[in-house]
């Protein structure tokens, strides 16, 4: 298990950043409507925002932006046949909703990696869970800490945490070694064909976007 102090700071934002990477207004609306317990807000260390509200302003400082970021991500391999049967299951047993997702390879998950100190690569290894702004899970305790959100009977699987991470892990890296080679692989994120799950996926703009253009 892997847990990692994060920072939660929120900065107000002139209006020129609207629209910017990094500058979600519904995210921040959310924020403001529910208090910031339930979202990561996060605050890079940056120089002080400059008064003008030019775009050129705007588009100097857009790195510096806040990100307010949803807690319960699953950051998963998006071109990985196996990693869909996984998320499509997830998303039918999740009748709450409790879940988020995001395609590792998409720039959505970009602030999410950058979070907690990982790469694009670590997470094809490894899926990752971002439960909160307190902790994260990679590999087995990842998907069975997502289980833990799921209601009876799925929820049990959790139990499989009381056996030690070495063991569960070993089990897991080599089904994800074999994975491509097992279950098959596409080129490009895979996108779901059902439109009502895609506010359950950060990253749905990009697929509404037209990029990725495989389904499932």
């Amino acid at each position: 298990m892997l847990t990692r102090t994060l920072t939660r700071r929120i900065r107000v934002l002139g209006p020129s950043l609207e629209g910017l990477r990094g500058y979600a207004p519904r995210a921040a609306d959310a924020a403001a409507a529910a208090g910031t317990d339930d979202l990561i807000v996060v605050d890079e260390e940056s120089p002080p925002l400059p008064g003008s509200s030019s775009a050129a302003a705007a588009a100097a400082i857009a790195d510096t932006a806040p990100y307010v970021l949803q807690p319960r991500v699953l950051i998963y391999d998006g071109v990985c046949h196996l990693c869909h049967r996984g998320v499509k299951w997830v998303i039918k047993a999740d009748k709450h909703a409790k879940i988020r997702f995001c395609c590792v390879q998409s720039k959505a998950a970009e602030p999410y990696l950058r979070l907690v100190g990982m790469d694009k690569e670590d997470v094809l290894r490894r899926v990752l869970f971002i439960e909160g702004p307190e902790a994260y899970y990679e590999g087995s305790t990842a998907a069975l800490k997502v289980a833990s959100y799921l209601p009876l009977p799925y929820s049990a699987l959790s139990s499989f945490l009381i056996i030690p991470a070495p063991l569960r892990d070993a089990i897991y890296d080599y089904v994800a070694k074999n994975r491509y080679n097992w279950f098959g692989k596409d080129d490009e994120c895979l996108v779901t064909k059902d439109k009502e799950l895609l506010d359950r996926f950060i990253d749905r703009e990009e697929m509404l976007g037209g990029g990725p253009s495989n389904s499932f």
